[in-house]
């Protein structure tokens, strides 16, 4: 049996169960509205299901990206935080190195003539 055998078989079966089931809703053997209430429910159920965990995976991501931030934040303080100690430390020592040892006393003093 080739492959459009085969799909035609398929799609006749389909025809075939359609009118059955058209024939049935027709009828009234089949009452259609419990099922498709029913049916509906359920899919009602499983979207608010999925909504649910939708809305819990978007809270745990939020929180997430709020703590990275927030440690974000405190290693950029604690760098900024250690460049303004090695400046601080830079200009005392450049301060220290213009400055000499020991520096000669200069006197203000000045030598009153005696009389």
């Amino acid at each position: 049996m080739n492959e459009t055998t085969k799909y035609g078989l398929f799609f006749l079966g389909g025809v075939m169960l359609g009118a059955l089931g058209a024939i049935a809703v027709t009828r009234g053997k089949l009452d259609v509205k419990p099922l498709a209430t029913e049916l509906l429910a359920t899919g009602i159920d499983l979207k608010d299901k999925a909504m649910g965990l939708v809305e819990s995976a978007k809270e745990d991501l939020a929180d997430a990206v709020a703590e990275a931030q927030v440690k974000s934040q405190v290693r950029r303080a604690q760098a900024e935080e250690a460049a303004a100690k090695a400046a601080d430390v830079e200009v005392t020592q450049s301060q220290t190195a213009e400055t000499p040892a020991e520096a000669p006393a200069v006197t203000t003093e000045r030598a009153v003539p005696a009389l």
